[in-house]
């Protein structure tokens, strides 16, 4: 039977670093003596995982070559890249733990990093959760702007259903000519009165002119169906043309 080998370890090699990485420690006797060279791994291996392996391998050489990630020999940092392809290529662990702390701190394996770092580690960045409060004040802004139109739109909409009762009402009883000729002649009066004078020649209302009593109207009932004020001057006129041939 095999003696586990040590999860954490004071350097790795890269393979061996992707294993812990991928959680294979369980297989990493049986992982090493399946492969020719660490840089060479096969494709497909019978292990769970073995393509986020590969994946992670990837990773490290990549940083490795690109110098995000110092390397050595047995432990020691070195500046040799023909250590790159070399089975003795080795990242110290304190390296490979900054490394990946930057780069994807996102990730969190045990070998690297402790139980209480695990718990405490935000798993969103700082850049990433700044973005995601832009976008939920953004989408707040969003929804309390589509709650103030539904409300607009509801009113609306009971406003024309009112209106179109209203309508309804009128085109099932339609008023007759005599009805018509009477409401015209009340208008007429009424208009009449309003802007007319006493026999000693007081003034019977504050009115002085048809303009005037049609925007006092239009300004009390605008929401009123008919109480416009193209409406209003044409209805008044009509009213009193009627009063005028009643009169003569």
């Amino acid at each position: 039977m095999h003696e586990r080998p040590p999860t954490s370890m004071v350097f790795y090699r890269p393979i061996e670093a992707a294993i812990r990485w991928t959680g294979l420690l369980r297989h990493e006797q049986e992982i090493l003596s399946a492969i020719s060279s660490p840089r060479n791994l096969p494709q497909t291996l019978d292990y769970p995982r073995w393509d986020d392996l590969l994946l992670c391998m990837d990773r490290i050489y990549d940083a490795v070559i690109h110098r995000e990630l110092p390397y050595g020999q047995n432990g020691v940092t070195l500046n040799d890249e023909s250590l790159i392809d070399s089975t003795e290529l080795t990242v110290r662990h304190t390296d490979l733990k900054r490394w990946m702390r930057t780069h994807y701190p996102e990730h969190r394996p045990g070998f690297l990093f402790s139980r209480s770092e695990r718990i405490a580690h935000p798993f969103i960045t700082l850049e990433a959760g700044q973005a995601m409060l832009i976008e939920r004040q953004a989408m707040k802004a969003e929804l309390e702007q589509c709650r103030r139109q539904m409300h607009a739109l509801r009113e609306q909409h009971e406003s024309f259903l009112k209106q179109s009762v209203l309508i309804s009402a009128c085109q099932q009883c339609p008023i007759s000519d005599r009805a018509e000729t009477t409401y015209l002649n009340i208008i007429g009066g009424m208009l009449t009165l309003m802007l007319g004078t006493s026999p000693a020649g007081k003034a019977y209302s504050s009115f002085r002119t048809q303009e005037a009593v049609v925007s006092a109207l239009v300004a009390h009932h605008q929401s009123v169906m008919g109480i416009t004020e193209r409406t209003l001057n044409g209805k008044f006129a009509s009213a009193k043309r009627r009063l005028s041939s009643a009169n003569a």
